[in-house]
C-alpha cells in the first residue's frame, strides 16, 4: 500500500512563463488557506524562487472559495510563545518576499479574505477581486486585536476606513474596498482569472528591469517626507538615466517606433 503524499502549499503555474508571468496559488482550501507558519514558509519560499530573469509578474490566487482566512488559530492558542512568534516570524517573512520582490505581485482575490489574509492583499502591489469577494480585520471580535494586519491594511486605505475595519470587524463588500483603495478593480466572480492576467499583461509588456527599479524606489519613497522624496526621486532619475532600457524606450518613443526591451 502507497502512502498518499500531500500536496505542497503553494503551487506554481509557469505556463505563461513566455509572457513574463508567473502564477502562485495558496493551496490548502480545506482550511480555506490559513496562513499556517507552513503555508507562510511556503509561500516566502515561492515568491523568492521566482528569479528576476523569469518574470516580471507574480499572480497570486486561492484554490477553493476562500482567499485566505487568515492566521491558524490552533497554532496561536495552543501555541508555546516560541511557537508563536515563529508563526509571526515567517508572516513578516512571506509578507517582505512580497514587498522585496523584483516582480509586481497582484493579488487574485475570490471568496474572503480575512485577518491576515486581507493583510496579504494589501501587501500585494496591486489587486482584483471578485464582486463577491468580502475583507475584514475581525480580530477585535474574538479579543485577538488585528495589530499586524492593520500595519499594511493602514498603508492602503486612509486611516478612518482602517479604524473602522479594525475597531468594529465588520467586512466590506469588494465595491466598498475598491472605493477605499484596498482593490484595483472588481469584476464578475467569473471574470476574476481573465482580469486578473489581464492587468498582469498590461504590465509584463514592459522592461523586467524598469519594473523592478521602478518597485524599489516607490515603496523607499513612501516613507519619506514630501521634501526628502523629491530630493530622492530626483537623484534616482538622474541614475536611471543610464539604464539601457530608458536608453531605447526615449530613443524609441523619439523615432516613433516600438521599444524592443533588453530585459
Amino acid at each position: 500500500m502507497s502512502l498518499s503524499v500531500a500536496e505542497p502549499l503553494v503551487l506554481r503555474d509557469d505556463h505563461l512563463a513566455q509572457e513574463h508571468i508567473v502564477r502562485l496559488t495558496l493551496n490548502h482550501p480545506a482550511k480555506r488557506n490559513a496562513l499556517s507558519a507552513a503555508m507562510l514558509r511556503a509561500l516566502a519560499e515561492a515568491v523568492e524562487g521566482v528569479a528576476p530573469d523569469e518574470a516580471s509578474i507574480i499572480i497570486l490566487r486561492a484554490a477553493g472559495p476562500a482567499f485566505s482566512a487568515g492566521h491558524d488559530l490552533n497554532e496561536i492558542l495552543h501555541g508555546t510563545d516560541d511557537e508563536v512568534a515563529a508563526v509571526f516570524e515567517a508572516c513578516e517573512q512571506a509578507m517582505q518576499a512580497i514587498r522585496q520582490a523584483s516582480q509586481i505581485v497582484v493579488a487574485e482575490v475570490q471568496g474572503i479574505a480575512t485577518a491576515a489574509g486581507c493583510q496579504l492583499v494589501a501587501t500585494c502591489d496591486l489587486a482584483v477581486a471578485a464582486s463577491s469577494a468580502r475583507f475584514a480585520t475581525p480580530g477585535v471580535r474574538i479579543g485577538y486585536f488585528c495589530v499586524s494586519p492593520g500595519v499594511a491594511l493602514s498603508r492602503n486605505v486612509g486611516v478612518k476606513a482602517a479604524a473602522a475595519m479594525l475597531f468594529t470587524g465588520e467586512p466590506v463588500t469588494a465595491a466598498e474596498a475598491l472605493a477605499a483603495g484596498l482593490v484595483n478593480r472588481v469584476v464578475p466572480a467569473e471574470a476574476v482569472e481573465d482580469a486578473s492576467l489581464a492587468m498582469a499583461r498590461s504590465i509584463s509588456r514592459f522592461s523586467r528591469h524598469v519594473l523592478a527599479h521602478g518597485k524599489q524606489h516607490f515603496y523607499a519613497q513612501l516613507a519619506m517626507s514630501y521634501g526628502d522624496a523629491l530630493s530622492y526621486a530626483s537623484g534616482v532619475m538622474v541614475a536611471q538615466r543610464a539604464m539601457p532600457d530608458a536608453h531605447e524606450g526615449m530613443a524609441a518613443f523619439l523615432s516613433k517606433r516600438d521599444p524592443t526591451w533588453l530585459s
